[in-house]
């Protein structure tokens, strides 16, 4: 059995990116507001390390009221522009306004589907994907998964869900657990 100390090796070195990776990378993720949380979150990350966006996270949780897709969803030009002067958040009006339109979108899903895990959920059948990696350089960047789902959400409006974007969202909420084998948290997340 691994250590506590064995740990996925891209965790390692970073207090906040080994706090993230031990409570919350991989562990299936059913809520609603979480998952909104980090679709949004995924978005900005893009060309940027997740370390910079777990950096910021907390002020995006006060620039974009608590990731509360209702508000966001509502959200006009005017704070658009006040988003794109607060320095505490990464400030690029593409992804600024793709929060907005993908709240607007999350909605119509919830509408469609009783809740969004219920639509994000029925690719795996409810069940998280379990693979058995023994090292980072088997760890694709996409699947032919997260390209279906990528194409699914594209039609349904969202923005800056790429494959590799809803590959990223796919491991951050559980719904593939990536840990490698040799880490203490594989056994954790496949229980």
């Amino acid at each position: 059995m691994p250590s506590k100390n064995q740990r996925c090796a891209w965790a390692n070195g970073d207090p906040l990116y080994e706090k993230y990776h031990d409570a919350e990378w991989g562990v299936p993720l059913y809520d609603d507001d979480l998952l909104f949380e980090f679709l949004v979150l995924e978005g900005f990350q893009a060309g940027l390390s997740w370390l910079t966006v777990l950096k910021k996270r907390e002020n995006f949780r006060k620039a974009f009221d608590n990731f509360d897709a209702r508000k966001i969803a509502k959200y006009n030009q005017k704070k658009v522009g006040k988003l794109m002067l607060d320095a505490g958040i990464i400030r690029n009006k593409l992804k600024i306004n793709s929060a907005v339109s993908n709240a607007q979108a999350f909605l119509k899903v919830q509408k469609e589907f009783g809740t969004f895990s219920d639509y994000f959920w029925k690719f795996t059948d409810g069940k998280p994907i379990v693979n058995k990696w023994k090292d980072m350089g088997q760890i694709p960047a996409k699947t032919e998964l997260a390209e279906t789902i990528s194409k699914d959400m594209k039609n349904r409006g969202f923005k800056f869900v790429g494959p590799t974007i809803i590959y990223a969202h796919m491991q951050a909420t559980g719904m593939v657990n990536d840990h490698l084998i040799s880490c203490f948290r594989w056994k954790e997340c496949t229980e």
